[in-house]
């Protein structure tokens, strides 16, 4: 097994890839809650829900999604030996469910199977070297700003899942702290609890500081719950749990329905909407899964120190491949498309370095199929102080930006900040390649800008100008 990972080599050992690969599992298993919520309640164009059913079947939709997230994220570290693990996408899931399935006469199926067309075109753009090329001709300085603005946008996501940064009722600004401005809840301390324990385990250099840190903070939950019954978050009880409430279970094993499978029509689609139309949804879920895993696999790959000097981590073309597979699976599966997680960071954060802790990572989802009622235990609360301060690690590399060269800073600082500002990894990539090729332009350098980054600013103008294209096809 060490000689397989290479373990030793990267500097790690068995425990603590395992250690990191159940850290990473943690600081994503919300997936299994969350994309339930957001495909499984949504009725398609016929009216009906996923699975065919008139009611949401909640259950069905979470053990497949943590099916499949487990077979890509073991698929991954066996195949590519890197730290990154897999499941069905924010953002991604919310466009199949609210975008295309929602369409007129649209079925779930057909919807699915836009999902799986997207996954095998990247594919083919991975195998054909491609995907890999346009990465590789992406500049090393706009590498370390994706890790960069992929250190703030998890960080950021870490205070809005735990409701310590929140939209206000009163919208009088985009966010505020807590609830009106005050930590005044319960949930609350158990998140700062956690963040500072967990701050000052890494401090202390303890070993599996960040997974110590989501277990005592889970066990506070469960306490504080216990005494409290503060029950879940609500407009009349914003001080609630965010998602799950932290509670012990009446039972810990489940039995998972994963009649999902399958279910899913290739080309379906074409025959309701019409090619033109397919072709623009299949490009605009394709262009975020490509260049999301770009960036997820630089910022991941940058905090393991596993990047070569040009900023490509090892076996590029392999981790592609398994995303790209991935994408496909999710599809075929019927729980949306399945992409690289940032939320790996955490692992990394917590020492792992090789596939092992991704395979780690995909057990732990495979036996959450059966061990829902465990899982559930964990609040956002809990888990997400480790995207905070994993954030932190990542946002350290920012000191090897030059930036008092505006030809390469301007382009590194709108990544960075569009990235949490947009709530997108793809929007900050765009934003910094577009004005990386103007800026080049406009300064009589055009010679020095790769022909590849031309061609991937000329995607990412398409993929801003989406909806106008749309509305002048009368999409």
């Amino acid at each position: 097994m060490d000689r397989f990972f290479k373990i030793s080599e990267r500097g790690s050992t068995i425990g603590t890839e395992i250690r990191g690969g159940l850290v990473t599992f943690f600081t994503m298993s919300y997936i299994i809650v969350l994309n339930p919520l957001i495909i499984g309640t949504v009725q398609d164009g016929s009216g009906s829900f996923l699975g065919g059913g008139s009611e949401p079947n909640i259950g069905m939709i979470a053990a497949t999604t943590a099916l499949v997230a487990g077979v890509m994220s073991i698929l991954m570290g066996v195949v590519a030996n890197f730290p990154l693990a897999l499941a069905a996408g924010l953002g991604l899931n919310a466009v199949v469910a609210y975008s295309i399935a929602s369409l007129p006469d649209m079925t779930w199926a057909d919807a699915m199977g836009i999902v799986v067309l997207e996954g095998l075109i990247i594919l083919v753009l991975v195998l054909t070297g491609f995907r890999e090329a346009v990465f590789k001709a992406v500049p090393m300085e706009l590498k370390t700003a994706i890790s960069v603005g992929i250190g703030l946008f998890i960080a950021f996501i870490g205070l809005v899942d735990s409701g310590f940064v929140r939209i206000p009722l009163s919208q009088a600004t985009p966010v505020e702290l807590g609830i009106a401005g005050s930590l005044g809840s319960w949930p609350l301390l158990v998140f700062v609890v956690g963040l500072f324990l967990a701050i000052i385990l890494m401090a202390r250099k303890v070993k599996g500081a960040i997974l110590i840190a989501i277990a005592s903070a889970t066990v506070l939950a469960i306490v504080v719950e216990a005494v409290g019954s503060i029950g879940g978050q609500s407009a009349e009880n914003p001080g609630g749990w965010e998602l799950n409430v932290p509670q012990l279970p009446d039972s810990v094993v489940a039995t998972p329905d994963f009649s999902l499978l399958g279910q899913f029509s290739l080309f379906g689609s074409i025959e309701k909407i019409g090619l033109v139309a397919v072709i623009l949804l299949v490009f605009s879920v394709m262009i975020a899964d490509f260049f999301d895993t770009m960036g997820t696999m630089v910022a991941v790959g940058g905090e393991a120190g596993l990047l070569d000097e040009q900023g490509n981590p090892p076996r590029t073309k392999q981790i592609l491949v398994v995303d790209s597979l991935a994408a496909a699976a999710g599809g075929a599966a019927s729980v949306s498309s399945n992409t690289s997680y940032v939320e790996s960071a955490a692992g990394v954060g917590d020492g792992a370095r090789t596939g092992l802790a991704s395979v780690t990572t995909g057990i732990a989802f495979l036996l959450a199929t059966f061990l829902s009622p465990l899982v559930d235990m964990v609040p956002f609360e809990a888990a997400t102080p480790a995207l905070v301060v994993v954030g932190f690690l990542m946002v350290m590399q920012v000191s090897g930006i030059d930036w008092k060269n505006f030809e390469v800073a301007v382009p590194a600082f709108l990544t960075i900040v569009l990235m949490p500002f947009s709530y997108s990894i793809t929007v900050g990539i765009g934003a910094g390649v577009i004005s990386f090729i103007v800026i080049k332009l406009a300064m009589g350098k055009a010679r020095r800008v790769h022909p590849l980054m031309w061609v991937a600013g000329a995607l990412f103008v398409v993929y801003f100008l989406i909806g106008p294209i749309k509305g002048w096809l009368g999409l």
